[in-house]
């Protein structure tokens, strides 16, 4: 699926499950563990693969992009991209260690981007965390976890240089509108399981296992929800602020890239809601049964009490009862335990409670 922008020479990718998980294709002269690619662009078209230690080589060159793409790369290995890039400590330092919250910083003239991402997995989520360092000339890509490759993303921006030709934000924009779409294959099977639940509560009772599945569904849809909900401040500040190397005709991606950021919001809070009204119908259903089986519970225990107190009565073995003397009374003491049966469960029954 590609979705088209309405300015000319914009082509915004749009995400998609087919891109795979942790595709490391090592590319350049430099192949080294966490190195995904290292790639120099000018004018929006791709000049070469290089490695690392040659990226302040081409930094200072007119109308000139690096774009590196590493994946759980070591200390080392960051440690060099910072002094390659002369990017600020606190940002590496971060970059190093995951499970950092969704954020921009700005230190000087770059930026750092933190992103979580998040894909389907065996009926379950699972995130994965990108940091983005975006400066003058370079943009550097780090992934953490079982996140989606940006392979993907780089080709498709290969096969617009008219657009790549608007330098590293024009990249930063493409992956998070890539990270963004990514988030609604997971709504969509989500939403597929929740509206099975939703039939299955009306048709018959949830049980302890489904109950257990409304639980986790919930949970997960919280935790995307602290994924996604902070990207909004991420995408308006690319859309308001005058950052670093910003170029006034991305406002309008970024722009769109917060709506898409909003309609997942809104989306995750539906499915949430959905998901409690399941779970109170559940209960709901559950308790008009229970108190079903509580009236003809009752009813019944009424109508047998009848017989059993007039029974019990006769059974008390007392030498004088004159009914012991009548021809018919064993006859009448029955019918007169018929008639007050019936009695009780045509009342019962009008009450519906049988």
């Amino acid at each position: 699926m590609v979705r088209q922008e309405g300015k000319e020479g914009f082509v915004a990718p749009y995400g998609s499950n087919d891109a795979g998980i942790d595709a490391a294709r090592l590319r350049g002269p430099e192949a080294r563990s966490g190195v995904i690619a290292a790639a120099v662009y000018q004018n929006g078209k791709r000049i070469c693969d290089i490695p690392i230690s040659d990226a302040h080589l081409w930094r200072d060159k007119e109308n000139t992009v690096i774009w590196i793409g590493l994946h759980e790369p070591d200390s080392l290995l960051l440690d060099e991209v910072k002094r390659e890039f002369d990017l600020h400590p606190l940002a590496i330092e971060d970059a190093n260690h995951a499970h950092q919250r969704p954020k921009l910083e700005i230190y000087g003239e770059a930026m750092f981007v933190v992103a979580r991402t998040a894909h389907m997995m065996d009926s379950e989520i699972v995130f994965g965390e990108t940091h983005l360092f975006v400066g003058r000339g370079y943009v550097v890509s780090v992934r953490h976890g079982p996140s989606t490759s940006y392979n993907l993303v780089r080709q498709r921006c290969e096969a617009s240089p008219t657009a790549l030709a608007h330098g590293e934000n024009y990249i930063l924009y493409s992956i998070l509108d890539f990270i963004v779409d990514n988030y609604m294959p997971v709504i969509e099977t989500i939403q597929e399981e929740v509206e099975e639940l939703e039939e299955r509560v009306l048709r018959d009772r949830l049980d302890k296992k489904d109950v257990e599945r409304l639980y986790l569904l919930r949970r997960s849809l919280l935790r995307l929800r602290n994924a996604v909900v902070p990207l909004v401040d991420v995408c308006r500040s690319h859309e308001h602020l005058d950052l670093p190397g910003m170029d006034a005709m991305l406002h309008a991606l970024f722009r769109d890239v917060t709506d898409h950021v909003r309609r997942v919001q809104e989306d995750i809070d539906s499915l949430r809601e959905v998901l409690a009204f399941t779970f109170e119908a559940s209960l709901m259903i559950g308790q008009s049964e229970q108190t079903e089986i509580t009236r003809k519970l009752a009813s019944w225990a009424a109508i047998l009490a009848v017989p059993t107190a007039i029974a019990g009565i006769y059974g008390m073995n007392f030498a004088e009862m004159p009914e012991l003397q009548m021809r018919y009374g064993y006859f009448v003491v029955l019918a007169v335990i018929f008639t007050i049966c019936l009695g009780l469960y045509r009342f019962f029954k009008k009450a519906r409670w049988i």
